[in-house]
């Protein structure tokens, strides 16, 4: 299967909630315990999330399939914050995360941003130090009481 890198459209909205649900309830328990995959799968509620955001002026960089549909995204804010990087449980293992992330970096650089930055999961960390990602601590925080971890990861842009 081929794939494309494209940008964001509305009408991607469901699509890609169904991608982020699909990814922490079946690739999380990976890492993460069923109480902790739970509260995290809580915290990303619809489609209209990704609209908002959208129209708040972030930018989310879609790989689509061979018919145009949407199978992975990364959700990069303006300030540099690449707040989600998340790949259909179906097309894991393919180099979708490498790509999103290049054009991810190409965007921020066209914004004039200097540092890329992000809270990575166990599962998400591996990929971006892929691409020069560094860790600068590990975030440990709770969701609903529920005790959680991920890792501040930065990359300056030169």
């Amino acid at each position: 299967m081929a794939y494309a890198i494209r940008l964001y459209r509305d009408d991607d909205a469901e699509t890609v909630a169904t991608i982020c649900a699909a990814a922490i309830e079946a690739i999380g328990p990976r890492a993460y315990s069923a109480e902790q995959v739970a509260v995290w799968r809580a915290r990303h509620l619809g489609p209209q999330r990704y609209r908002d955001v959208v129209a708040n002026g972030a930018q989310i960089v879609i790989a689509a399939d061979d018919d145009n549909r949407p199978v992975a995204y990364a959700l990069l804010e303006r300030d540099g914050h690449l707040d989600h990087l998340y790949c259909h449980p179906d097309h894991t293992r393919r180099g979708l995360a490498d790509l999103l992330l290049a054009e991810a970096e190409v965007m921020a650089r066209h914004w004039g941003v200097k540092r890329l930055f992000t809270e990575a999961s166990d599962l998400a960390r591996p990929a971006f130090e892929r691409v020069g990602y560094e860790v600068m601590h590990k975030r440990e925080f709770a969701i609903d009481g529920v005790p959680i971890h991920n890792w501040a990861m930065a990359k300056p842009l030169s």
